[in-house]
């Protein structure tokens, strides 16, 4: 679609130049995310006040044009590709961190703050923030709230949902509210705060966050077990989540990956069946026993090797594997299917059983890692050819299949986007898939935040 003058109009005059175009440059520019999807905007503004993003939801509304928010583009599931044309609200500019009260330990922040930025920011206080997603140099906090994007620390430390107290945010009918509270407990009617997280900017846009913070550990040990099979490695997970030390990084590396991490990053990795990287955080004097229990629970059948980092050198060098992962992946497939399934801890190693079988099964090619500790994995098909790409799709869906029968969810910090949508009445009832359309109706009643995402 093209806009209508008179939308385009009245938005320059909330707008001032340079904070709304139409041109071809940026709108090719904010047409596709990490998805390598691609779909192009009719216009891309970029607010600077909480007001700028009422007044044009109120004008995007009332010409039916649909509202794609945006941070820095780096989910992987198609969430902010424009599939429908309409403009794209990228919150870049709305980067401020407004403040930081270390007493009541919260911060309030914008939506186009970086993680790493506030992470730097919150560091001469004694905080963090938990959420550190592989992207958080570059990804911003809206976009974290966005999926719900967590990383290794969710282990120990939650996900947004749990490090959010409270939101400003603007409904598709253009009405600015705020939800949620300035303290650590509250139960005051719905909590619309741990909705709209998660929510792909489907039923709000957000432009201020009120975040929970955390005292940063003093301490902080690393530890790499290596195991003789997949299967060894995914039962030493289940014994440390069961004892009562919480390691705050769990992360599990498969027997393929280690050998393409070790193609592409040298003798530094490790030759085994599988690994675990493990970090245990906490004060100096309680380190040594917390390291002990989880080192004992990390032992047992199958073990080959654990070594314990003695130096911040030592600690680089253990994680060199999974550093290598990334660009060792990219050299084999530019269109690698990258999931990220959760099932129960406990069911893990029936997980990677059986993603090994599909593997065989399909022919494809498929690389598993990730957040071990929550029994998240990164599933990534890695197809190399046409014919690979067509049975990696079936491969994609029996894997899907395979986690909703061990009690797990189709994912654990991407989100749902584009990519997924279709295996959402996997996962969920047609009353549940019902109750979420009848909430989205409530908050965005003509359907423009986002539409062809998330619901299927």
């Amino acid at each position: 679609m093209n806009l209508p003058d008179t939308l385009l109009s009245s938005l320059r005059q909330h707008f001032p130049a340079g904070s709304l175009s139409v041109e071809m440059a940026e709108r090719l520019a904010y047409a596709y995310d990490n998805s390598r999807r691609n779909a192009l905007p009719d216009a891309v503004a970029f607010p600077t006040t909480h007001e700028q993003v009422e007044i044009l939801v109120q004008a995007c509304r009332a010409h039916r044009v649909p509202v794609i928010a945006r941070g820095r583009g780096t989910n992987t599931t198609g969430a902010t590709v424009p599939v429908e044309g309409g403009v794209v609200v990228s919150f870049e500019r709305m980067n401020r961190i407004v403040k930081i009260d270390p007493d009541n330990r919260f911060a309030v922040v914008e939506p186009g703050v970086l993680n790493g930025d506030l992470q730097q920011a919150l560091k001469p206080h004694g905080f963090f923030w938990p959420p550190d997603p592989t992207s958080s140099p570059w990804c911003s906090v809206g976009g974290n709230l966005a999926c719900n994007s967590a990383g290794p620390r969710t282990v120990k430390y939650g996900s947004p949902r749990e490090n959010t107290l409270g939101l400003r945010a603007v409904a598709g009918t253009g009405e600015g509210f705020r939800c949620g509270t300035y303290t650590s407990k509250g139960s005051t009617g719905y909590d619309f705060t741990r909705l709209l997280i998660g929510s792909e900017g489907t039923l709000a846009l957000i432009t201020e966050a009120t975040l929970k913070l955390t005292p940063k550990p003093s301490g902080l040990r690393t530890m790499r077990a290596t195991y003789r099979d997949v299967g060894a490695a995914a039962r030493a997970v289940a014994r440390i989540m069961a004892q009562p030390v919480t390691p705050c990084a769990l992360e599990f590396i498969d027997d393929v990956a280690l050998k393409l991490a070790r193609d592409y990053g040298g003798n530094g990795v490790p030759v085994a069946g599988a690994m675990l990287m493990i970090e245990v955080d906490g004060e100096p004097d309680t380190l040594p026993s917390a390291v002990e229990a989880v080192s004992r629970a990390a032992r047992g059948e199958g073990m080959e090797e654990l070594k314990i980092a003695e130096t911040a050198e030592e600690t680089q060098a253990l994680w060199s594997a999974r550093k290598a992962l990334s660009p060792a992946q990219r050299t084999i497939s530019p269109n690698k299917i990258n999931e990220d399934v959760v099932v129960p801890v406990s069911r893990l190693p029936e997980l990677v059983d059986g993603i090994k079988a599909l593997s065989k099964k399909h022919d494809v090619l498929i690389v598993s890692f990730g957040h071990a500790g929550n029994g998240n994995l990164h599933v990534n098909l890695l197809p190399r050819d046409e014919a690979e790409r067509e049975r990696a799709h079936a491969c994609l869906a029996d894997v899907f299949a395979l986690v909703i029968a061990l009690d797990g969810t189709l994912s654990g910090e991407h989100g749902i986007g584009l990519v997924k949508r279709e295996f959402m009445p996997l996962a969920l009832q047609p009353t549940t898939l019902h109750l979420m359309r009848n909430v989205k109706a409530a908050f965005d009643p003509d359907g423009i935040l986002n539409p062809g995402k998330l619901l299927p």
